[in-house]
C-alpha cells in the first residue's frame, strides 16, 4: 500500500484513509494511493461499503498547486475521482477541517457526505484566475442546484457545515468524531440495502432557467470582475453542465481549465500565492535565529492608526496599553475603537461578548512608566521626525531590555530615530496601512541595527496578527510609498497638462486599480503627502509644476473629504464625490502662468505614464537593495495599495508587457516630455536590451 493512503476495515466497512501531513493535499502521491485503494477494494465480497477519511487536522484541502507550474502528472485528479465514483459499493466521505477545491470535488464524487461540525466548505479557484478542473463546475450544480453552485463557485466564500447542510452539500452533520460517525452511517446505508448514489447521474436542479439565470450573472460580471476573464469562463462550464451529457461536460471544463490556467490571470494569482511563501526567506538572516516572546504589546498614540493597531493585537488576544499625551486623546481614540467593534457585532463578525473581551484588552494610560513590562512597543504618531525622536528617548529610558521598539512611520529615516536610543540593535520600523484593523500589508523596516531576532520577531508578529509582513531596507518611503511617489506625480503632471482628476483615476481604475490616486489623495488627506514633501524639500526636483496641483489645494484649505473638498467636491449627507469645475480651473490657471502646454493625455498615455514611473521606480528599488525580491514588489502592491491581483503587482506585469517595451515607452517619454523625470534605471535597461525579465533575474539571484 501506499506510505500515505492506507486501508483498513472495520467489520464489513473499509476505511481508506490518507495522512499526508500537515493538509492532506492532493498531491500526486496522494491520488496514485487513493487509485491503489480504491482499485484494490473492487470486487471484494466482503466490502459491503467504503469511508473515504483522512489523518491530521483536515480532510482534503485541495490541490496542490506547484503542478500548475509543472504540469499534473499521473494519475490524473479525473481518473482518480471516476474510480471513486464508480465504486459499486457506498462510498462515504468523513468531512472535517477546511476542504477546499480539489478536497471538495473529491467529496463531491464520494456518494454521500458526513460533516463535523465546524467544517468549512469552498470552492475558490475563482479567486486564484481558475475554475474548478476536478468535475466541480459539472458535479456541483447537479448535487446542490445551478443557482447555489453559481454562488459558491462565483464568489469563492466557504459555506459553514450548517450551510452545507441546507443546501445538501452534505448528508449530515455531527459533532465528535466524525470517522467513526462516518463508519455508521456506511453501516446504515448497508443494513437499508442502499447502494451507491452518484452525482454524475442527478439531473442539474434549475435548468429550465439556465438561459435567463447564466446571462444574468454574465452581466454582473462586469462590476464584480472587472477586467477578469476566468468567471466567464467558468459560466461557460457551467453552461456545458446544463446542456451536455455529463462526460461531454467533464471534456469541455478541462479544455476550459487547462486554458485559465496557461493565461496571465491564473499566472498571476498563482505568482502572488507562491510569493507570500517566500516572504520570510531573508539574506542574512541566520536559518536557527529565533524570534522574542511578544506577549504585552505598547502602543504611543491613541489617533486613527493607534486605534487601529491596538485592535490587531486584541484581536489576536494580545494585552495592549496605549499612551497618549492628553486623556481626550484616549478617551476619543477607546469611543473609535469601540465603534469599529460595535460594526463587527452588527455585521454579525463579532459577538457582543466577544467586543467586551477584546476592549479589556487595551488599557488607556497617559503615563510611559506603563509599557516599562511590554515585549513591543510600536510608536504611532502622525509623520515629524523631532516629534518620533523625543517619543524614542523616553522609550528607551523606560522600557525593559530586549524590548523590540517599532515605529509605524510610512516616509522617516529610522536609522536617524533609532540613534536617540541606546538600542538601535532593538529598533525596527512597522509600517501598517490605514485603517489598520483592515489592511494585510505590513512593512518590515530593517534599519541598519537592526538584530536578526527583532527581524524575525517582527515577521512572527505580522502572522500572529494576520498580517502579510513584507521586509524593507531604510530609504524615503521604503518600497510602497516610494514608488508612489512618480506615480502620483505622472497623475498630477497629467492634471497640469488638461486631463481632469476623473479622467486621471478613471484611467487608473479601468486599468484596474481599487481606487484612482487622486480619490486616494482626498481620502487620505491632501495635505499629509504635501507637508512631507515640504519636509524634504531640498531633496525635490527645481521644478515649478512638480506636485503642484497638491500644493495649490493645501493653500487653499481644500483638503479632500475631511475639509468637503480637495480633487473632487463631497457635498450632501452622502459626501459622494463628484467633480469640483473651480479646482479643475484652478489647476488650469496654474499651468497657463507656469506655461505648461495643454493637451488631453489618453487613457493609455495616463496609465503608461503612472505606471511605468513607479515600475521604474521599483527597478531602482531593487537594485539598491531596498527590496528582496521583484515579487515582494508585487506583494506589497497588491496587498496594500489596492494594485489588482489579476495582474500580478506592478513587476509581474512589467514582465508581462515585456521589459524592452517598457524600456522604449520610457525613452520615448524622456524624448516628449521631461528628461529629468524619465530616466530608465539601470537594471531596467540592462534586463530589457537582454530580452530578459524581473522573474528571471530573480532566479538567478536565488533569493
Amino acid at each position: 500500500m501506499s506510505e500515505v493512503v492506507n486501508v483498513s476495515m472495520q467489520g464489513e466497512i473499509a476505511v481508506v484513509t490518507v495522512d499526508s501531513p500537515p493538509v492532506n493535499t492532493l498531491s500526486r502521491d496522494v491520488r496514485a494511493g487513493l487509485k491503489e485503494c480504491f482499485a484494490s477494494l473492487r470486487g471484494r465480497p466482503e466490502v459491503k461499503a467504503v469511508v473515504l477519511a483522512c489523518a491530521g487536522k483536515t480532510f482534503l484541502s485541495g490541490g496542490d498547486m506547484r503542478e500548475f507550474e509543472t504540469g499534473i502528472l499521473e494519475p490524473g485528479y479525473h481518473e482518480v475521482l471516476r474510480l471513486i465514483e464508480d465504486s459499486t459499493v457506498p462510498v462515504v466521505a468523513a468531512l472535517y477541517g477546511t476542504v477546499m477545491g480539489g478536497g471538495v470535488e473529491t467529496a463531491l464524487a464520494c456518494h454521500y457526505r458526513v460533516a463535523q461540525e465546524g467544517t468549512k466548505f469552498g470552492l475558490p479557484e475563482i479567486t486564484l484566475g481558475i475554475i474548478p478542473g476536478a468535475g466541480g463546475t459539472q458535479r456541483m450544480p447537479r448535487l446542490i442546484g445551478l443557482e447555489p453552485a453559481l454562488d459558491m463557485m462565483l464568489s469563492g466564500k466557504p459555506l459553514t457545515a450548517a450551510q452545507a447542510k441546507e443546501v445538501s452539500l452534505v448528508d449530515t452533520v455531527v459533532d465528535g468524531d466524525v470517522t467513526g460517525a462516518a463508519i455508521a452511517y456506511a453501516r446504515e446505508l448497508v443494513a437499508a440495502g442502499k447502494g451507491p448514489r452518484r452525482t454524475r447521474e442527478r439531473a442539474v436542479a434549475g435548468s429550465e432557467k439556465a438561459g435567463e439565470v447564466i446571462a444574468a450573472r454574465r452581466a454582473q460580471l462586469g462590476k464584480t470582475f472587472k477586467n477578469r476573464n476566468s468567471p466567464n469562463v467558468l459560466l461557460d462550464a457551467v453552461q456545458a453542465a446544463v446542456d451536455k451529457p455529463f462526460d461531454e461536460g467533464i471534456a469541455y471544463e478541462r479544455s476550459l481549465s487547462s486554458q485559465v490556467e496557461r493565461a496571465v490571470e491564473g499566472r498571476a494569482f498563482r505568482h502572488l500565492f507562491f510569493s507570500e511563501r517566500e516572504l520570510r526567506k531573508i539574506p542574512g538572516l541566520p536559518a536557527d535565529v529565533k524570534a522574542r516572546k511578544v506577549a504585552k504589546v505598547g502602543i504611543v498614540g491613541a489617533g486613527t492608526m493607534g486605534g487601529g493597531i491596538s485592535m490587531c493585537f486584541a484581536n489576536a488576544g494580545i494585552p495592549v496599553t496605549i499612551v497618549d499625551a492628553a486623556q481626550a486623546n484616549l478617551d476619543r481614540g477607546l469611543a473609535t475603537i469601540r465603534k469599529n467593534y460595535d460594526r463587527s457585532v452588527t455585521r454579525g463578525s463579532l459577538k457582543p461578548e466577544q467586543l467586551e473581551q477584546r476592549l479589556a484588552l487595551i488599557t488607556p494610560t497617559l503615563d510611559y512608566a506603563a509599557l516599562a513590562d511590554a515585549d513591543l512597543i510600536v510608536e504611532a504618531v502622525f509623520e515629524n521626525m523631532a516629534l518620533k525622536k523625543e517619543i524614542f528617548a523616553k522609550l528607551d529610558a523606560v522600557a525593559k531590555p530586549g524590548a523590540v521598539l517599532g515605529t509605524n512611520t510610512s516616509t522617516l529615516d529610522i536609522d536617524e530615530i533609532a540613534a536617540v536610543t541606546k538600542r538601535a540593535q532593538d529598533v525596527i520600523g512597522l509600517h501598517f496601512f490605514s485603517p489598520a484593523n483592515v489592511m494585510q500589508l505590513l512593512e518590515i523596516v530593517q534599519c541598519a541595527k537592526t538584530a536578526p531576532d527583532v527581524v524575525m520577531t517582527a515577521l512572527d508578529v505580522a502572522k500572529t496578527i494576520r498580517k502579510v509582513g513584507v521586509v524593507a531596507k531604510v530609504c524615503y518611503g521604503f518600497i510602497g510609498n516610494r514608488m508612489m511617489d512618480p506615480y502620483g506625480r505622472e497623475a498630477e503632471r497629467c492634471v497640469m497638462e488638461g486631463a481632469a482628476p476623473a479622467e486621471v483615476d478613471g484611467a487608473l481604475g479601468d486599468f484596474g486599480m481599487a481606487m484612482g490616486i487622486l480619490a486616494v489623495y482626498d481620502m487620505a488627506g491632501i495635505d499629509i503627502g504635501h507637508l512631507t514633501r515640504v519636509a524634504r524639500a531640498h531633496l525635490l526636483p527645481k521644478d515649478p509644476t512638480f506636485y503642484r496641483p497638491t500644493a495649490l489645494l493645501t493653500e487653499r484649505g481644500w483638503l479632500g473629504q475631511k475639509s468637503g473638498r480637495g480633487y473632487y467636491r463631497y457635498d450632501g449627507a452622502d459626501r459622494k464625490r463628484t467633480p469640483d469645475p473651480e479646482s479643475i480651473a484652478m489647476f488650469a490657471e496654474e499651468a497657463k502662468r507656469l506655461g505648461v502646454p495643454q493637451r488631453k493625455p489618453s487613457k493609455q498615455e495616463i496609465q503608461e505614464r503612472c505606471l511605468y514611473a513607479m515600475i521604474n521606480e521599483g527597478a531602482l528599488l531593487l537594485e539598491e537593495g531596498i527590496a528582496v525580491r521583484a515579487s515582494d514588489i508585487d506583494i506589497v502592491y497588491a496587498s496594500g495599495y489596492g494594485f489588482p491581483r489579476y495582474r500580478g503587482g506592478p513587476m509581474f506585469y512589467a514582465d508581462t508587457v515585456g521589459l524592452k517595451v517598457i524600456y522604449d515607452k520610457i525613452m520615448e517619454f524622456q524624448n516628449a516630455l521631461d528628461p529629468q523625470y524619465w530616466q530608465p534605471a539601470p537594471l531596467l535597461e540592462k534586463l530589457a536590451k537582454a530580452g530578459s525579465s524581473f522573474a528571471q533575474w530573480q532566479a538567478e539571484r536565488k533569493v
